[in-house]
């Protein structure tokens, strides 16, 4: 699926704690384009609202639902887009043109991002990983490892851990 331009009303914003929520209304019966849109529905979205200054950005296309006078498409955007979503608040209420087109996210990077506590990377597009070249790898720790162990002082079977004992050599027993 290319570029999908509709005709909507932007019926409302509604923010939670993690995600905002957007809500258009497409008038009428007709719909174009609606087997895809439905195919795309529970997918990530690349969404632009034309006459916003909000510019791209990422969507989970939560939903389609018709009914005789409408159909209702409903959207979820991270909160870490909230520059983007300040600029949509004006529209909301009005009648827009919405592009629509498919990402190749899945809905799993979509919301892993806020979540992951780890190291950080990014996920090029072929779908391999980079990480900093700073990160420490397992084959770091065990090098590290074993440089500790050699830095350890040799014990000998002489040493006693009794703090008490005496070191006493053959002079000493004389006196």
């Amino acid at each position: 699926m290319t570029n999908t331009k509709l005709n909507v009303l932007f019926k409302k914003m509604q923010k939670d704690d993690k995600k905002e929520v957007l809500e258009f209304h497409v008038q009428g019966n007709e719909l174009p384009n609606t087997q895809e849109l439905v195919g795309l529905a529970g997918s990530i979205v690349i969404l632009n609202v034309e006459e916003s200054d909000a510019g791209t950005f990422n969507a989970e296309f939560v939903s389609v639902q018709k009914d005789s006078k409408k159909t209702t498409l409903k959207f979820n955007i991270k909160g870490d887009s909230d520059e983007k979503v300040i600029k949509l608040y004006p529209h909301a209420g009005r009648s827009v043109t919405l592009f629509m087109e498919p990402s190749q996210m899945s809905v799993d990077d979509f919301y892993e991002e806020d979540e992951h506590e780890g190291i950080e990377y990014k996920i090029n597009k072929d779908g391999t990983a980079n990480v900093s070249p700073n990160q420490m790898s397992i084959d770091d720790v065990d090098q590290e490892e074993k440089s500790e162990v050699q830095e350890e002082p040799d014990k000998n079977e002489d040493d006693n851990d009794d703090p008490f004992a005496a070191n006493l050599n053959d002079d000493d027993l004389l006196d």
